[in-house]
């Protein structure tokens, strides 16, 4: 099943500052909550840092807004902190015994904060949580209770719109592309989602419809997708010199207005 990925890039002029700014303020901030149970977190490991203090502060923010947003961006920086965790426990020297019981036991907490996301979600019928539930917890009647609200306001956001594009992939290709386009459109332009994308010029190249794959393919590529080479293009699709810069004309409105949060399905020619 396709997900929606959100990807952010963060840059840090002064690394090695930047972590011991970041480790002090995550102590203070542990030292002033103890509702963070920071303490079960193994916080004193050198090991798997990031991802427990995107953890930690996460958890901060939860205690001011506990949505089902960062509940469910929770139970994913847990799951990428008990991977990481696993990993290191597995690779530490035996001599070190007691660090590595440590690990462990610090990844039997994670799987119960886990299991506690779930059953606090399992509470919640918001379009978001019944779609976590479904997608990662195989959960069939959150499934059923989603796909009724398709066509409702609910799921009338970018987001939801992918996810319910994520539904019908393998169903109704059709139905699939206008849900991607809908789902691009009703997006502010501040997250793009590139799978969306993506996924709008493969399934346009499995229904041969190689101009509409050709303009998504460069409008992917716009986005710092690694596409085929041009000598590989002309093998593809095989076009005039002419048709190649009438689509990459169109692909690059395309691609500006969907930077701005302006697209708009009718941007694109009938073909």
């Amino acid at each position: 099943m396709n997900k929606l990925k959100l990807v952010a890039i963060i840059g840090l002029s002064f690394p090695l500052l930047g972590c011991f700014e970041s480790r002090k303020n995550t102590d203070q901030l542990c030292e002033a909550n103890p509702v963070l149970q920071c303490e079960s977190l193994n916080i004193d490991d050198g090991q798997c840092r990031l991802p427990r203090t995107d953890l930690i502060w996460l958890r901060y923010d939860i205690v001011k807004n506990p949505s089902d947003e960062n509940k469910i961006k929770e139970y994913h920086i847990l799951a990428e902190y008990e991977k990481c965790l696993t990993l290191a426990a597995q690779i530490q020297p035996l001599t070190q015994s007691e660090r590595k019981s440590k690990r462990f036991t610090t990844v039997v907490h994670i799987k119960e904060e886990r299991e506690r996301i779930v059953a606090e979600l399992e509470q919640s019928t918001t379009p978001k949580a019944l779609y976590f539930l479904w997608s990662q917890e195989g959960d069939e009647t959150a499934r059923r209770h989603f796909l009724q609200l398709e066509g409702s306001a609910a799921l009338e956001t970018a987001e939801m719109q992918y996810a319910l594009a994520t539904f019908y992939t393998s169903r109704d290709a059709s139905k699939t592309l206008k849900l991607l386009n809908r789902s691009l459109e009703l997006s502010d332009g501040k997250v793009t989602n590139i799978d969306a994308i993506k996924s709008l010029a493969s399934i346009n190249l499995q229904l041969n419809r190689k101009e509409l794959a050709y303009i998504w393919t460069k409008v992917a590529e716009e986005f710092g997708v690694k596409t085929a080479s041009k000598r590989n293009n002309v093998l593809l699709y095989g076009f005039t010199e002419d048709k190649y810069h009438q689509l990459d004309d169109v692909a690059e409105n395309v691609h500006d207005a969907i930077e701005d949060g302006e697209y708009k399905t009718s941007m694109i020619p009938r073909m």
